[in-house]
């Protein structure tokens, strides 16, 4: 049987501390979902200790995910994060990120942000979030919309029950915890 995450998590040199205090934690800062969307990107393929490692030198290259910021690199940019042995050095990755900076920005215009575009969307199952994702953003297959929904709230299964982190969120009233019992099977 496969162990899931909380049963290895929990004290991890590596995993511990997002385990602990972010993964599953209802989350609307701009900066921070869109950080979130960029390393599940960067995942794609790759374990998330991998991510995990290097989201110090990610969060340096990526100007710590400032949306405006990310929104205007170009191709002198491109190289650069290119050369960094720091990131994961994925072309179609990097401009994904860079791309959908720009997208969050529209975001502003049409829903006022981030946030309230996956507010205006919820609640919906996973295989609809995917469809929305895909209109909106680039790179966001399946697995990366889910693990992110699933990091910021918006969809069950970040922690198991019996988790004392599960506890703890489920005090914060995540928005999935409020959706209509039948869309998760619970």
């Amino acid at each position: 049987m496969a162990s899931s995450y909380c049963d290895f998590a929990p004290d991890h040199p590596v995993h511990g501390s997002y385990h602990d205090t972010e993964y599953g934690y209802p989350l609307a800062d701009e900066t921070r979902l869109f950080e979130r969307l960029a390393l599940e990107i960067f995942q794609a393929g790759l374990s998330w200790e991998i991510v995990l490692k290097k989201r110090p030198t990610l969060k340096v290259a990526f100007d710590s995910f400032d949306v405006d910021r990310v929104a205007r690199f170009g191709a002198r940019q491109v190289q650069r994060l290119l050369k960094d042995p720091g990131i994961i050095r994925n072309r179609l990755k990097i401009a994904a990120v860079i791309d959908n900076a720009k997208r969050v920005q529209d975001l502003r215009a049409s829903h006022g942000g981030f946030a309230d575009w996956i507010k205006a969307h919820r609640p919906l199952a996973l295989a609809d979030w995917v469809k929305v994702f895909r209109r909106t953003f680039t790179f966001t297959g399946g697995e990366i919309c889910n693990e992110f929904l699933m990091s910021i709230g918006y969809l069950p299964g970040a922690h198991d029950p019996a988790c004392p982190v599960f506890r703890t969120i489920a005090r914060q009233r995540p928005p999935w915890m409020k959706a209509d019992p039948r869309l998760y099977g619970r």
